[in-house]
C-alpha cells in the first residue's frame, strides 16, 4: 500500500499563501493525497516584502511558544532562522522591557524570541511547504467562491489574477480559508443560506510606523531590542529591534487616534515622548535604509463561529479570517501555529464532524491569546469593548505587578513568559508570586 493510499483524504485547498495558510497546509499534508495553496499574489523567490501582506513592512518576531511550534512542525526550522541572521533573544534577559513606564529588573525568563522580519519567516515556512511532495502552491490565483453540493464542500471556484484564462473549478474535500481580513468567509457562508458567526470588537484605533535602519554599535541600548509599551497614562508605545542583514526595525504606535508622523523630526519627537530613550537614540543617531511605512487597525475582532447551530461540512477558517488581533502584541504567528497544531491533531481522528470540532477546539485555543490582548487594550478607557467587572480588580493587581516587575526579575519573567504564551494568564495570580507582588503594596 502506497503512502497516499493511507490518507484518508483526496485534496485540500487553502485559500491564502500567508503564514496562515501555509501552516495549515503542513497541518493537513499528512492526511490528504493532495493539497493546493492558492494565493493572489505572485510570490517573491526572496525575501521580499509584497503585496498581499501589507503588513509585512512592520516589525514581526516569533514569540517563545510560536517558535517551539514552527519547530515541532518543522524540525531545524530555527536553526534556519539563526544562519539567516535573525537573532535568538530572551525577552527579559536580551531586551530593555518598559511596563507602565518602569523599566524591568533584568534576569532570564526562559522566553526564546527570534526576532526576524516577516518576508525571511514566511519565505522560510513556504520553502518548507513547498518542498512537501504532496503540496502544491499556486500564486497569482484568486479565490471567488465555493462550490458545494448536498451540504458540503466539494471545490472551490478560482481564476488567474493577470490575464484574460477562465475561471476554473478546483475539487476539494477540505477548503480552509486563511485569507485573512480581506476573507469572504461570512458573505459565502451568508450567500449559500448559511448561518454566520457574531463578533466581538475591540475598537482600539491602532496606528503604527516602521522605518529600518542600519545597526551601530551597541544599538540598541547594548541589547537586541528595546520595548516601551503603551498603558494609561501614555498611550503611545514604540520598539528598536535588531532583525537579520544587521538592520534595526523602529516600531511607533499610538491608539485612539494618536497617530505617529513619518517625518525624521515627527518620529523622533514621538519617540521622545517614550520610557524608552534607546528608541529616540536609535533615531537621532542610526542611518536610515528606507522609507517609513504606515499601517492602520481600526479594531480587533473575533468571530465566533464556534456557537453556530449548523455548517457548511468540509470548510475551516483560520488566521486573521477568525481571529483579527491587535499587531501590538506580536501574537498572529503563534496563533496560526496553534491553530496548525490543533487541526493536526483533530484529522488524526479522521474527517468525521471536522468543522464542530475545530471550531470548538479553535475558540478554546483564542480564549487565552484572546484575553491576553483584549485585557491590555481596555485598560484604556476611550477603547470601546464589553468590559466584565471582575475584571477591574485583577486589573489593579496587574497594574502593581508591572510595577512590581521593575525591581524583581522574577515576577518580570512571570509576565512575560505568559505574554510569550508559555505559561497560562492564571500563573500571574499564582498565590506563591502574589505574595512577592503583594510585599510591594
Amino acid at each position: 500500500m502506497t503512502e497516499s493510499e493511507t490518507r484518508p483524504g483526496r485534496h485540500a485547498a487553502v485559500i491564502g499563501g500567508s503564514v496562515a495558510g501555509l501552516l495549515a497546509a503542513r497541518a493537513v499534508s499528512a492526511t490528504f493525497e493532495r493539497v493546493t495553496v492558492l494565493d493572489r499574489d505572485a510570490l517573491p523567490a526572496e525575501p521580499v516584502a509584497r503585496r498581499g501582506v501589507p503588513q509585512g513592512r512592520h516589525v514581526h518576531g516569533v514569540t517563545a511558544r510560536g517558535a517551539a511550534g514552527l519547530e515541532s512542525l518543522f524540525p531545524g526550522i530555527l536553526d534556519e532562522l539563526i544562519a539567516a541572521g535573525a537573532p535568538r533573544a530572551d525577552a527579559l534577559y536580551d531586551y530593555h522591557y518598559y511596563l507602565d513606564g518602569h523599566k524591568l529588573a533584568r534576569g532570564t525568563a526562559d522566553t526564546p524570541n527570534y526576532l526576524v522580519t516577516r518576508p525571511l519567516i514566511e519565505g522560510l515556512i513556504r520553502r518548507r511547504v513547498s518542498s512537501l511532495e504532496n503540496v502544491t502552491v499556486v500564486d497569482s490565483t484568486e479565490a471567488l467562491g465555493l462550490l458545494t453540493a448536498d451540504g458540503r464542500i466539494t471545490g472551490v471556484r478560482a481564476r488567474a489574477v493577470a490575464g484574460h484564462d477562465p475561471e476554473r473549478d478546483i475539487e476539494a474535500d477540505l477548503v480552509i480559508d486563511a485569507a485573512g481580513r480581506g476573507s469572504r468567509a461570512v458573505t459565502w457562508l451568508a450567500d449559500l443560506g448559511y448561518p454566520t458567526p457574531d463578533e466581538t470588537v475591540v475598537r482600539t484605533n491602532v496606528v503604527y510606523v516602521t522605518r529600518h535602519f542600519q545597526q551601530a554599535s551597541g544599538q540598541p541600548g547594548g541589547r537586541h531590542a528595546v520595548v516601551s509599551g503603551a498603558y494609561p497614562a501614555n498611550p503611545r508605545s514604540g520598539a528598536a529591534v535588531r532583525q537579520e542583514n544587521g538592520q534595526i526595525a523602529v516600531f511607533l504606535a499610538g491608539i485612539l487616534g494618536d497617530e505617529p508622523p513619518t517625518d525624521d523630526e515627527g518620529m523622533l519627537a514621538f519617540a521622545s515622548t517614550l520610557a524608552a530613550p534607546e528608541i529616540a537614540e536609535v533615531l537621532g543617531t542610526a542611518t536610515p535604509l528606507d522609507e517609513a511605512a504606515k499601517m492602520r487597525n481600526p479594531a480587533s475582532s473575533l468571530r465566533h463561529f464556534e456557537k453556530l447551530d449548523r455548517y457548511l461540512d468540509g470548510y475551516l477558517v483560520v488566521g486573521d479570517a477568525m481571529g483579527n488581533f491587535n499587531p501590538l502584541y506580536g501574537q498572529g504567528i503563534t496563533v496560526a501555529v496553534l491553530e496548525a497544531e490543533l487541526l493536526e491533531s483533530l484529522l488524526a481522528s479522521g474527517l468525521d464532524r471536522l468543522a464542530p470540532r475545530y471550531f470548538a477546539g479553535a475558540a478554546r485555543v483564542l480564549a487565552e491569546p484572546w484575553a491576553l490582548a483584549a485585557g491590555s487594550d481596555l485598560r484604556f478607557p476611550g477603547v470601546e469593548g464589553e468590559r466584565d467587572p471582575q475584571q477591574e480588580q485583577a486589573g489593579q493587581y496587574l497594574d502593581l505587578l508591572r510595577a512590581t516587575a521593575a525591581t524583581d526579575a522574577r515576577v518580570g519573567a512571570a509576565f512575560l513568559r505568559v505574554a510569550n504564551m508559555l505559561d497560562p494568564i492564571t500563573a500571574l495570580f499564582d498565590p506563591a508570586l502574589a505574595a512577592r507582588v503583594r510585599q510591594t503594596a
